[in-house]
Order: structure tokens, then sequence, then C-alpha cells
């Protein structure tokens, strides 16, 4: 059994080490140091450690009819058979109308943000009250296709309708993983290539790093299938 003395002997040389190490250009920085940190600056440095991330926004209705639009980072793959996403929600230790939402009605749309709309998108992550509408406050537009009960954004150009599969607490930080079902897809005719390939930098979608910095995307290469 590895215990937290013998981690802490295993490890602690190399900290040591790392920490004496002088080099102009690199520096080390323990998770001793960085617990340390204020609490604004250790939260943008470990949400910037990922690296670059998907931006986009989720719509939700309440039981009641009340609609709420949010910013997140957090969208996964989590497999093509069955298809389904991921996302993680924070923990509602304060009131998340994004989660009480989707427990409640069992249905969300995931909406990629672009470069015309992201600092709409990001205005999103603002505490506004429960009675007031993300899409309004923000100034983006609500949109209801097939009848599917949750709204999406309009001004989005790639558009998923989600069902609640199964939701997944996550006792080391009281984070929630959502398992969520592909219900429909809207997007532009022109991304989709033949062979199922979507040109998402056509859609000019825009990335994320850490809490509040946004990139555009543009494709580099894109590979033949890897074989030994």
């Amino acid at each position: 059994m590895i215990t937290k003395k013998l981690i802490t002997e295993q490890y602690s040389p190399i900290t040591k080490q790392l920490n004496n190490m002088t080099n102009e250009n690199q520096i080390f920085i323990s998770n001793t140091m960085f617990k340390n940190f204020d609490d604004r600056k250790r939260v943008r440095f470990i949400n910037s450690l990922s690296g670059i991330k998907s931006a986009n926004l989720i719509g939700t209705i309440s039981s009641s009819g009340q609609t709420n639009l949010s910013i997140v980072s957090s969208a996964f793959h989590l497999g093509a058979s069955p298809a389904l996403l991921g996302i993680i929600i924070r923990p509602d230790i304060s009131p998340r109308h994004t989660l009480e939402n989707i427990r409640s009605t069992k249905v969300l749309t995931l909406n990629h943000v672009n470069e015309n709309i992201y600092r709409n998108a990001h205005q999103t992550s603002a505490r506004y009250k429960r009675e007031v509408s993300e899409f309004e406050a923000c100034s983006l537009t609500e949109e209801y296709l097939e009848n599917f009960k949750a709204p999406f954004v309009k001004e989005s150009h790639v558009k998923v309708a989600l069902e609640l599969s199964r939701e997944v607490s996550i006792k080391e930080n009281g984070t929630h993983m959502l398992i969520l079902k592909i219900l429909g897809v809207w997007i532009p005719k022109r991304i989709m290539n033949d062979d199922g390939y979507l040109n998402i930098e056509d859609t000019q979608a825009v990335c994320v790093s850490g809490l509040d910095t946004y990139h555009s995307i543009q494709k580099l290469e894109r590979l033949p299938y890897a074989k030994p």
C-alpha cells in the first residue's frame, strides 16, 4: 500500500532538487507552492493547465418555463456507439440553475461558441438571479427546433440536443459529471465531409483557456489513420 509518508519520502528529494535548479527560462511550481497562491490565482493557474478547451453554451429550461444559458469548457466526447457526450458541472454548494434544470427536465442543448458571440457567451458566466434569463441579459436568441423542449442558441452554428442519461457525483471535489445521450445535431451543410468529419474551423468556432481567454482555431493538417 502506498502511504502518504511513503509518497512524501519518495518525492521530497525530487521536489527539493527541482526547487534548487536554476533555469532562467523555466520554473518549477510544486503543489505546496500553488496551494499557497491566493484563491483566484490558484483557480486561474489550475484551469490553464489542461490547455485549450472547447467553448460551449448549455441551454436549459426549468419546469416552470424559465430559460437559462451558461458557458462551459468541460464538454467532452464519451463514445460514438451509443453516441454520448459528457460535461462537468461545478459543486452545487451555491445555486446551479443549469444543473437544477437538467435534473428537473432531463434535457439540454449544447451550442458551439463562435467569433461573433464569444463576448456575449462569456457574460453568461455572471451570477444572474434565477428569474433572469441569460438569453435576454446577454443579447442571445432562444431557438426551438423539432419541438425539443430545451432552447438552442440561434446565433450558434453547431447545435446538439442532449438528454440526461446519468449523473455521477465526484467525491474528490464535489463536482458532477453528466453522461448525456446525443438526440440530434444541427450543423451547416458545408462543414460535413463525406467520411463524417466536421470542419469545425469553418464555423469560426472559438476555444477557451483558463477562465477568460478566448482563441480562434486553425487547422494545421489532417493526418491519416495511424498504424504500427
